[in-house]
This record gives structure tokens, sequence and C-alpha cells, in this order.
């Protein structure tokens, strides 16, 4: 049994969750509000230092921080991951993308819309990182123009990483519009077998994104 420490609103524990489901993993799901100091607990942070979410525990006690590392290890020896070793540094790009080029400007944008005060000195942020947001949507537009995934030629657990934080885009200010190949191949992710969507956020976030995007 695995148990899988996540706050539902959080795309990176979102990847974790849908790739369970869609292996038909059996897990065990344990919440997490980190937005108010659940991961800054002396218990959580006994298990993970970065005190971050997901976090992976295994039923002897291994622990595995960092959400693309479980997608890795979780897909290893199924479909979701490619056998071709040169396949699967192609996935390993997107995935390192994703962390660097896409969630910290797309997630971190949504963050602010959605958990932070309307007069939050943080909102100053929203248009640089809506600009770079863009930027990694457009990398992904154009890789979509000519190929169906981002894991190789079937979809896999670079699609699954890029996937969670680009479906709710929108909470963070980004319009989709321009975007056909990224809609298309979202379309075709939640056709997938097993998937599973990100639970319905809070009121009080839900409220705070419709103010900040109206």
């Amino acid at each position: 049994m695995i148990t899988l420490h996540g706050f539902s609103p959080s795309g990176n524990c979102q990847k974790v969750r849908l790739l369970l489901e869609q292996l038909g993993r059996e897990y065990r799901w344990v919440e997490v509000d980190s937005a108010n100091g659940g991961t800054r607990t002396p218990g959580f942070l006994a298990k993970n230092p970065n005190g971050k979410v997901p976090m992976l525990e295994t039923d002897d006690g291994r622990v595995l921080v960092e959400s693309n590392a479980m997608l890795f290890w979780l897909a290893e020896g199924t479909p979701f991951l490619p056998d071709d070793s040169w396949q699967r540094a192609q996935a390993l790009s997107w995935m390192f993308f994703e962390q660097y080029s896409h969630e910290p400007y797309i997630a971190v944008a949504r963050f602010i819309c959605g958990w932070t005060a309307l007069d939050s000195p943080r909102r100053a942020d929203l248009p640089k990182l809506r600009e770079r947001g863009h930027q990694a949507l457009a990398v992904m537009e154009r890789h979509l123009l000519t190929a169906p995934w981002f894991t190789g030629s079937e979809y896999g657990i670079a699609d699954i990483a890029l996937f969670a934080y680009t479906d709710v885009a929108a909470d963070g200010g980004f319009d989709l519009a321009s975007y056909p190949a990224i809609r298309d191949w979202m379309a075709r992710v939640r056709n997938t077998p097993g998937f599973v969507p990100m639970p319905t956020l809070a009121p009080e976030a839900q409220d705070l994104i419709h103010r900040s995007n109206p």
C-alpha cells in the first residue's frame, strides 16, 4: 500500500493521484493543508525536511518526494514510460521543462489568484508570471502541431506532468483560446482510461479566482 500525502488543489499532487488511478494502484490519500502550514509541522518535516507536498510513503517506511520523481518511479515497467532510452530522455526533458519553464509561472499565478488577498503585494508579479507562462504554452503548442503527445508516440508521464497545471491555467488568468493544439491535447488526456479530474476548489478559492479574473 502506498500512502500519498497531498493537498487536493495542487497540480503537483494531482499528477501523482492521476497516474495511480490510471495504473489501478491501491493507495491511501492523506490530505495536508499546505496553504495553512500543514507541511511545516514537526512530524511532516521529520519525513520531508523540504516541507512540501506531495510526499509518497511505502509500507516499509521509504519516503519519496518531488512529483515528477514519483511519476517516473511509479511508471517504471508500464506503458506510461517508454522502453526506448531516447524516448525516455525526451519524456524527462519535457518533465524538466514543466518544472522549470511552466510550473513556476502558471502554477504560481494560479496560487496568487486563489490563495492570496486581493491587496497582496504578490499580485504585482502577475503580469510577468503571465508573460512567462504564455511563453511556455507557446512552446507546447509548437510541439503539439507535429506530435500528439509529450511522452513519445503514446500518452504517458510527461503528458500527466504538463496536463496538471495547464488544465487549470485559467485560474491564473491564462486564456487558452489561442492554443488550439493544446486544447485538443487536453481533450485527448481527459479521454484516457481511468482519468480523474482535480477535485473542486473550496468556495473561498473559487471566489478569489473569479474576482482576480473577471
